[in-house]
């Protein structure tokens, strides 16, 4: 079931970002996105667990138990987020630009 949930994961970020980059293809850098969303995803985890720590230390364990809960599944989407390879746009205009020099030489 796990493996299920973190297929159906990857496959809706995938489509979302190839949204992104079909609808704004200019204007939007996504590893930009991905690190941004990274760093909020990791704040969001933290403070998950902080309230899942507060809760526990008043003997609320049920409440403790949700709020951990919520942050694993952070931190799986976070695993999810961080392996999608993201082609960096200075790479792939460095490897346009070798292609083009590469058929003017041979021209």
């Amino acid at each position: 079931m796990t493996q299920l949930h973190d297929l159906r994961l990857r496959l809706l970020v995938q489509q979302e970002s190839e949204r992104i980059a079909t609808t704004q293809p200019t204007e939007l850098d996504l590893s930009v996105v991905q690190a941004r969303s990274l760093c909020w995803l990791a704040l969001l985890a933290e403070a998950h667990e902080d309230q899942a720590t507060d809760a526990e230390r008043r003997g609320d364990l049920e409440q403790a138990m949700g709020w951990f809960a919520d942050a694993m599944r952070l931190r799986d989407v976070i695993h999810v987020v961080s392996s999608i390879e993201i082609p960096l746009p200075a790479a792939t205009t460095a490897e346009d630009h070798d292609d083009e020099s590469d058929q003017s030489l041979a021209a």
